[in-house]
């Protein structure tokens, strides 16, 4: 009996070695997040429910711990939802709720996990909340910091000591120092870097060796690659690198309203029916060696090479995918891209050339309405 126990004791404890592997996808319109367990041998999804939330419910990020999924909603009352992920399963269960001062469409921590950050591009404001020692984000923000016009994202460098926001009608990368035993962000000097004028900046990465900041533009559909001085935390810019090609047609763009927002009057806006170039999110590969960046207007995703020893950029190619694609995730294999798209209905899962960076035709798999944000976590 003894010997049946202990063989059933090493069965369970191989078992619950073995790495799982969940994606979640925000459904803005439907307000609700899909969950998927992915097989890393093939990138395969396999729905395993939905989670409600409410209407415009858009940006996510997974606590360091990997324990809790945070989901901003859009939608009165701006709030951030904390949801406990089951290891086993992948399901999600909401554990908290806390009030956001604006509409937020970017989220991400600190990497202690006890501080939240976002960003407002309606308010012009950028917010820092609290996440209890339970890993539930519950009450309001303790900071709050005026921005220039429409803030977009905010990430803390992999140092932890400093964090970095977009605005992108005032076309900043702002600079902070990060206390992270109070969670205070200060203004670092200067203050802020700026690309050339026009190019929007909207998401961010930074390099696996935390040598250099990429920042998507969202209007010029530029990369811009800054390198990080590791002491002070200032940006210093390198170059910028286009991700849409001239054959595309399309031209610079123009700062949009804010999600839920009600567009503005056709008549005030000159007529101009060129298609113009509306760039969203861009992610890197856990070894540094591709980067990848979304543009809307074109429905592609382009990939660029990372030289090993400057981190300067190599534009490849695009590659087509769901309408309208919003989020992009690497998992943490570096094996698979998912990409969803906000005017389509399926998600597209693409196999990563590990030589080349190219991606393998998608397969794809059904999503809910407004398809957003993806986040992608393995857990042991």
């Amino acid at each position: 009996m003894s010997v049946a126990l202990a063989l059933l004791f090493a069965i369970g404890v191989t078992s619950m070695s073995v790495a799982k592997t969940f994606v979640y996808v925000s459904n803005a319109q439907d307000g609700n997040i899909d969950a998927y367990i992915m097989d890393t041998s093939t990138g395969t999804l396999t729905p395993i429910g939905k989670a409600e939330a409410a209407k415009l419910v858009m940006p996510m990020t997974v606590s360091p711990s990997k324990k809790y999924l945070y989901a901003v909603i859009r939608s009165q009352p701006t709030r951030v939802l904390t949801y406990a992920i089951d290891p086993a399963t992948g399901a999600l269960t909401q554990k908290a709720t806390a009030p956001l001062p604006d509409s937020m469409p970017y989220v991400s921590t600190d990497h202690t996990g006890r501080y939240l950050f976002t960003a407002s591009y309606g308010g012009d404001k950028l917010a820092v909340s609290p996440i209890g020692e339970n890993g539930l984000a519950e009450a309001e923000a303790t900071q709050v910091i005026a921005t220039g016009r429409n803030a977009h994202a905010i990430l803390p460098d992999r140092s932890n000591k400093f964090v970095y926001a977009t605005t992108l009608g005032a076309n900043q990368v702002l600079q902070f120092v990060f206390d992270s035993k109070t969670g205070k962000l200060t203004a670092n000097e200067p203050a802020a870097v700026s690309p050339e004028a026009g190019h929007g900046p909207r998401h961010m990465a930074f390099s696996p060796d935390n040598k250099n900041l990429y920042v998507l533009n969202e209007l010029s559909g530029h990369v811009t690659q800054y390198a990080v001085d590791a002491g002070k935390g200032t940006l210093s810019l390198v170059e910028s690198i286009s991700s849409v090609p001239a054959e595309a047609g399309l031209v610079w763009g123009a700062p949009q309203a804010p999600a839920g927002a009600a567009p503005a009057p056709a008549a005030a806006a000159p007529k101009d029916d060129k298609p113009k170039i509306w760039a969203a999110d861009i992610q890197i590969t856990p070894n540094g060696k591709f980067l990848y960046s979304t543009e809307r207007t074109s429905n592609k995703i382009a990939l660029f090479t990372v030289t090993a020893e400057t981190g300067k950029l190599g534009y490849v190619t695009n590659f087509a995918t769901e309408a309208q694609p919003r989020g992009i995730k690497i998992d943490p294999s570096g094996q698979y891209l998912v990409a969803s798209g906000e005017k389509s209905d399926r998600l597209s899962v693409y196999k990563i050339d590990q030589s080349t960076g190219k991606l393998a035709e998608p397969s794809r798999y059904p999503v809910g309405n407004g398809a957003n944000w993806v986040e992608i976590v393995d857990v042991q």
